[in-house]
């Protein structure tokens, strides 16, 4: 017997016509702000107020930015800006450190050729390339 494989699981029903519950659900939410808002406030300050409000609604039921709903998208934005933050590739930098020998005469050394760590690297992965290519 085979079974039954549910497709486009990711797409939400539609409820309410063309409305899905949230859609519908915050749509309504802000039809109801928006009404005590314009009720209970001088019209100079309702129409402040209001048209955000309104917009914000309308942007919450069907705005998406990248293929997220807006309210995922406010969810993290809140969620960065209030947790801490982990630099990862935040650079530190080394103390570079001078080993002085007592009793040798600065005058008399020969210059060497500084090495610094990644110079180390470098050239150590050269000769690993080396290596394989005369290994081949």
């Amino acid at each position: 017997m085979r079974f039954h494989v549910p497709q486009f699981i990711e797409v939400e029903p539609k409820i309410f016509g063309p409305l899905t519950f949230k859609q519908f659900i915050y749509l309504i939410g802000g039809g109801a702000l928006v009404f005590i808002a314009w009720t209970f406030l001088p019209r100079i300050l309702a129409y402040i107020v209001v048209i955000p409000l309104a917009g914000f609604a309308v942007a919450l039921a069907f705005y998406k930015v990248n293929g997220q709903p807006f309210i995922n998208v406010l969810n993290n934005a809140i969620d960065y800006s209030s947790g801490a933050k982990l630099y990862i590739w935040k650079r530190v930098k080394k103390e570079k450190k001078e080993i002085q020998i007592p009793g040798a005469k600065q005058e008399g050394m020969i210059n060497l050729p500084k090495l610094t760590e990644s110079r180390l690297k470098d050239l150590a992965w050269s000769l690993e390339i080396k290596k394989e290519i005369r290994g081949k």
